[in-house]
C-alpha cells in the first residue's frame, strides 16, 4: 500500500513537471510567424492533461479497492484492527488531496480545451489572412514584386531570413520586405505603432582632450606581434602626443566638439584576410601600415572620442549587430557608431556581412588607403565601361572617404602619420656628431639589394655603407661584403643609426614608406632613384590592380616619377635628391655634392603629432558624407521664361581666373569655406592637381559643383558651340579646337587627377595652411 501511494505521488509530480514544461516551452504570441508551432504545442499540452486526469482516476480506483479490502479485514480482527486504521489515517488524507487534484486537473483540461478551440479558430483566421496576402502594386515601391519573387525562390538560402521570421508564406515575405527591409509598403492589417513625435535628441557628450594613453593601450589588446609593435610605438611617442594635444587644445580655445563613437576595424590583421603582416613584424617586413594605424589610434583617442578596436571578424560582427546567417540581411539594430575607420579588407568584410545596411551606413566609413583611389576607379559603372576596374576599386564611395598615407591626390583625404620630433638639444647633438662619410641603405629585405652592385660599388668609393637587412643564421648573399649589416634593429636603435649617418639611400623600393621622412627628420639627406618611364600599373607589377593611374611627381614641368614623390615634390633639395641611377656620372656627382652639403634636421609640420591631430580634428568636425547634398543633375529642357540662378563666381581683378563673388551668399557650414576657391583653366597636358600646384594652390574636388555650369565657360570667355553632359572623370572641360564644352553628369567622377591632350579642364583650386596641405587657411 505504501508502495502504491509512493508511485502515485511521484507519478503526479512527474506529470505536473511535464505539463509545466509543455506550457513554459511555448509562449503564444512570441512571433507572428509561429502560430502553427504554438497550436501544436498547445494540443500536446491538452493531451498531457487528459492523460494525467486518466491516470489520477485509475489511481483513485485502485486506492478505493485497497480501502475496501482493508475495511473487510479489520472487521474480523475487532479491536486489534484499530492500530492499523490509525496508522493509515494519513493515507485517507492523501486520497482526499489526490481526489481534489484530480478534480482541478479535470477543470483545467476543460478550460484548456476551450482556450485551444478559440485559439485554433483565431489561428485559422490569421492563417487565412496570411495565405491571402497579395503583393501590393504601389508606384512608390517599384521593386516590391521582384523582391517577393526572389524571396519565394531564395528565402532558405540564408538562415538570417528565418531569424527575422520568414517562414515561406507570402505574408512573411511582405512583412520582412516592409519592416526589416524597405522594398514593400507596410501591410494594413499589421499592428502599426501610432506615429508619435520623436523626443528631442539628448545633448551630445562633449569630447575632451585626453592626458593619459593607458586606456588606449588596453583597448588595442594583445595576441599579435603587430599589436605589440603598435603599442610600443604609442608608448615611445607618448610625451610628444600629449604635448601636441595640449597645444591644439589651446589653439581651439575651448571650442565645443561632439564626442563621436568610433569603431576601428583593422581588416588586414584579421585571420580571414590572412594577416600576413604579424608574422613578418620581427623579420623585416613592411611596417608602414602599422605605423599609420598606431598614429591614427593615438590621435583619435587623444581628441577625446569613444573608441572600439577590433582585429577579428567575430568582434566586428558583434559590434555591428550582424544577424546569424550568411550576411544577406540588414543589421538587427541601428548602427551604434558615428564613424568607422577600416581598410580595404575590412570594407570587404563589412559589405559581406551587413546586407542592405552597408549601403545605408557606408557614408560613415573612412578607408585607410595607402596608395589612394582615384574617382575613375571608384565609380563601378564607369570603371567597368572604361577599363578602370581593379581588384580594389568600384566602391562608389565619395572619393574623400579614402584616406592616404601621403597627399598623392587631392581627390582623397590625406591622413598621414607622424615622425619623431627633435628638441633643440637633440638637433644640436646630431649636427655635431654627423659622420659625413656614412650612408644607410633603405631596405630591410635582402631581395631589395639584388642587382644593385653597380651603384653600390660607386657609393663604396666615398662612403661607409650600413644596412639593416634581416637574417636568421647566415648573412644574405645579396648584401656585398663591404656593407656593414646590423641586422634588423629595434626602432630606437635604428633612429640612433640615422642620427650618425649623412646619407639615407633608396634602391627604388619600398614605395612611399615612412622611413625617408624619419631619416630627413634626423638630419640625413635622402637620395632616391628617378624612374624613367614612370612606374605605374601599365608597366610595373607592384601597381597592377591598384585603383590609381598616378605617375606621381613633378619637377621643372617634366612629368617624372620616383620612389618617394612626396619627398621630391614637397621637401626637395637640399634634403632630397632624385637622380637617374642608370647614369653613373649623375649618380656619382650627387654623392660628392651631398657629402659637402650641410643640412639641418627637417620635419614637415603635417607629419608632426600636432599636425596630424589638427588634420584629424578638422575631418571629424567638418567632413559629413551622410547629409551633404549632391550637386544638381543635368537640367531638363527649360522654357524661355525659366532662367538659371546667377553664378556665384566673378572674374578676378586681373581677369586671369574666377573667384567667389563678394555679392554671392555664403553657406556658413560649407567646408572648405568657399572664399578660398579660385577657378583656373588647365593646359592640355596638365591635370587639375598640376594646374593648381603651379599657382601655389591645391585642387579642391568639393568645389567642382560650383564650376559644373555652362555660365562658367562664358565667364572665362570660352566659346562653346555645344554643351553636353557626360560621364567622364576629366569633365568639366573644353575641346578648344572644336569649341565643344562638356559638363560632368556623375558627381562621383569629379576628379583632380587625369589629363588628355584634347581637353583644357576647369580646375577648382584653394589656398592651404603652411605645412598643412590638407587644410585651407580658414579650415581649422
Amino acid at each position: 500500500r505504501i508502495f502504491v501511494l509512493g508511485i502515485g505521488f511521484f507519478t503526479l509530480c512527474f506529470l505536473m513537471t511535464s505539463l509545466g514544461g509543455q506550457f513554459s516551452a511555448k509562449r503564444l504570441g512570441d512571433s507572428p510567424f509561429t502560430i502553427r508551432t504554438e497550436v501544436m504545442g498547445a494540443l500536446e499540452s491538452r493531451g498531457v492533461l487528459r492523460r494525467m486526469s486518466d491516470m489520477l482516476e485509475m489511481l483513485m480506483k485502485k486506492m478505493d479497492i485497497l480501502a475496501r479490502l482493508e475495511n473487510s479485514t479489520d472487521f474480523h480482527k475487532g479491536d486489534e484492527a484499530r492500530f492499523p486504521l490509525d496508522r493509515f489515517q494519513p493515507a485517507a488524507g492523501l486520497m482526499e488531496r489526490i481526489q481534489a487534484i484530480a478534480q482541478n486537473v479535470s477543470d483545467i483540461a476543460i478550460k484548456v480545451d476551450q482556450i485551444l478551440r478559440n485559439s485554433l479558430l483565431n489561428g485559422k483566421v490569421v492563417e487565412g489572412r496570411r495565405d491571402q496576402c497579395e503583393v501590393p502594386r504601389d508606384p512608390k515601391y517599384p521593386d516590391c514584386a521582384g523582391k517577393v519573387e526572389w524571396m519565394r525562390a531564395r528565402w532558405t538560402s540564408d538562415p538570417c531570413y528565418a531569424f527575422f521570421g520568414v517562414d515561406g508564406t507570402e505574408c512573411s515575405f511582405l512583412i520582412y520586405l516592409s519592416e526589416v527591409e524597405w522594398f514593400c509598403p507596410p501591410l494594413p492589417w499589421r499592428n502599426q505603432t501610432a506615429a508619435l513625435p520623436s523626443p528631442p535628441p539628448l545633448p551630445r557628450v562633449q569630447a575632451a582632450f585626453q592626458s593619459d594613453l593607458a586606456h588606449l593601450l588596453e583597448l588595442i589588446g594583445t595576441g599579435k606581434e603587430s599589436l605589440s609593435f603598435m603599442k610600443k610605438r604609442i608608448r615611445h611617442l607618448a610625451q610628444q602626443w600629449l604635448r601636441a594635444a595640449r597645444r591644439l587644445e589651446q589653439k581651439l580655445k575651448g571650442r565645443q566638439r561632439d564626442q563621436k563613437h568610433i569603431l576601428i576595424h583593422i581588416g588586414f590583421l584579421t585571420e580571414e584576410s590572412g594577416d600576413v603582416f604579424s608574422p613578418r613584424v620581427l623579420k623585416g617586413g613592411p611596417l608602414g601600415e602599422m605605423v599609420q594605424w598606431a598614429d591614427i589610434l593615438a590621435a583619435l583617442f587623444l581628441l577625446g572620442h569613444s573608441l572600439r578596436v577590433t582585429v577579428s571578424l567575430k568582434e566586428l560582427q558583434s559590434h555591428l549587430g550582424v544577424p546569424p546567417g550568411r550576411g544577406n540581411c540588414p543589421l538587427t539594430s541601428p548602427l551604434p557608431f558615428d564613424l568607422i575607420y577600416t581598410d580595404y579588407h575590412g570594407l570587404q568584410q563589412m559589405k559581406q556581412h551587413m546586407g542592405l545596411s552597408f549601403k545605408k551606413y557606408r557614408c560613415r566609413v573612412r578607408v585607410i588607403d595607402t596608395f589612394g583611389t582615384e574617382p575613375a576607379y571608384n565609380h563601378e559603372e564607369y570603371a567597368t565601361l572604361r577599363g578602370y576596374r581593379t581588384n580594389w576599386g568600384y566602391w562608389n564611395l565619395q572619393p574623400t572617404q579614402f584616406m592616404t598615407m601621403f597627399p598623392h591626390t587631392p581627390d582623397n583625404s590625406f591622413m598621414g602619420f607622424v615622425s619623431e620630433e627633435l628638441n633643440k638639444t637633440e638637433r644640436q647633438f646630431i649636427k655635431s656628431n654627423k659622420v659625413s662619410s656614412m650612408a644607410v641603405v633603405y631596405g630591410k629585405e635582402a631581395s631589395i639589394w639584388k642587382g644593385k652592385e653597380k651603384f653600390l660599388a660607386i657609393l663604396n668609393k666615398y662612403m661607409e655603407i650600413h644596412g639593416t637587412v634581416y637574417y636568421e643564421t647566415q648573412r644574405p648573399p645579396e648584401v656585398p661584403a663591404f656593407v656593414k649589416n646590423h641586422g634588423l634593429l629595434p626602432q630606437h636603435e635604428f633612429q640612433q643609426l640615422l642620427r650618425k649617418a649623412k646619407l639615407f639611400i633608396g634602391f627604388g623600393f619600398p614605395y612611399e614608406g615612412p622611413a625617408p621622412l624619419e631619416a630627413i627628420a634626423n638630419g640625413c639627406v635622402f637620395l632616391q632613384a628617378r624612374f624613367n618611364p614612370p612606374h605605374s600599373s601599365l608597366n610595373h607589377e607592384f601597381f597592377r590592380g591598384k585603383p590609381t593611374s598616378r605617375e606621381a611627381s613633378l619637377a621643372g614641368g617634366e612629368r617624372v616619377s620616383s620612389q618617394h614623390p612626396y619627398a621630391e615634390d614637397f621637401i626637395g633639395k637640399p634634403h632630397v635628391w632624385t637622380v637617374d641611377y642608370n647614369n653613373s656620372e649623375e649618380f656619382e656627382a650627387a654623392i660628392k655634392t651631398i657629402m659637402r652639403t650641410q643640412v639641418d634636421p627637417y620635419l614637415p609640420y603635417e607629419y608632426t603629432c600636432e599636425g596630424m591631430l589638427e588634420r584629424i580634428h578638422a575631418y571629424i568636425q567638418y567632413q559629413d558624407f551622410c547629409t551633404t547634398s549632391s550637386p544638381p543633375l543635368p537640367p531638363k529642357a527649360k522654357s524661355p521664361a525659366m532662367q538659371s540662378p546667377p553664378s556665384p563666381l566673378a572674374l578676378s581683378p586681373n581677369a586671369t581666373h574666377l573667384v567667389w563673388s563678394p555679392r554671392a551668399s555664403r553657406d556658413p557650414h560649407a567646408w572648405p569655406p568657399v572664399d578660398s576657391l579660385q577657378v583656373w583653366v588647365s593646359e592640355t597636358r596638365h591635370s587639375c592637381t598640376e594646374t593648381c600646384r603651379r599657382r601655389g594652390l591645391v585642387c579642391e574636388p568639393t568645389f567642382f559643383r560650383f564650376l559644373n555650369k555652362k555660365e562658367v565657360f562664358l565667364q572665362l570667355s570660352i566659346a562653346c558651340d555645344s554643351t553636353e553632359y557626360e560621364m567622364n572623370h576629366l569633365y568639366p572641360a573644353v575641346a578648344e579646337n572644336v569649341h565643344e564644352c562638356y559638363l560632368q553628369k556623375e558627381p562621383l567622377l569629379f576628379s583632380c587627377a587625369g589629363y588628355n591632350t584634347k581637353y583644357r579642364r576647369l580646375c577648382p583650386c584653394r589656398d592651404y595652411r603652411k605645412g598643412q596641405v590638407a587644410l585651407c587657411r580658414d579650415c581649422l
